[in-house]
């Protein structure tokens, strides 16, 4: 199997987002009291009770047909970025399964790589799509809800 990282949402993205900058759609985030939801940003479960906010990210760096966007959670307050690159995020590993997909370079779904795994073999399903040369990067998405939840690269 070949060396893959796992990558959060950009602290910068994420430090507007929780200093009241507007989402994708332009608006402002809600904020809202988790009942165990996913932060995007330091890759495990807000615990009940703690603040969060619910906001609209397009994962992508330009606006055209293949950036989808889609709700996502993030921590009201500041958090840590994920920085185990080379392990799967532990919420995950509650997770039955997840929805992978690769993309270009040029930032549009290769076809044929959207499938959905099994969480134990994410990792290596990852890597298998990462090892064609016309996918630049892999999403990992809800597999019930299609969801962002975090970047896949090739390691270094």
């Amino acid at each position: 199997m070949n060396s893959i990282t796992f990558h959060p949402i950009p602290t910068a993205t994420v430090a507007k987002l929780q200093n009241g900058g507007l989402d994708a759609n332009g608006q402002h985030p809600e904020h809202h009291v988790s009942d165990g939801v996913p932060c995007r940003h330091c890759l495990t479960e807000i615990p009940a009770g703690e603040p969060y906010l619910i906001l609209a990210y397009r994962p992508f760096p330009n606006v055209q047909p293949y950036a989808e966007m889609g709700p996502i959670f993030l921590h009201a307050e500041a958090c840590p970025a994920y920085v185990k690159l080379d392990k799967i995020p532990a919420m995950f590993l509650t997770w039955e399964k997840l929805l992978i997909r690769g993309y270009s370079k040029e930032n549009r779904i290769v076809y044929g790589s959207g499938q959905i795994v099994p969480t134990e073999t994410m990792a290596e399903e990852a890597s298998r799509l990462l090892a064609k040369p016309e996918i630049a990067y892999v999403h990992v998405r809800s597999a019930s809800n299609n969801c962002y939840q975090c970047r896949i690269e090739r390691g270094e």
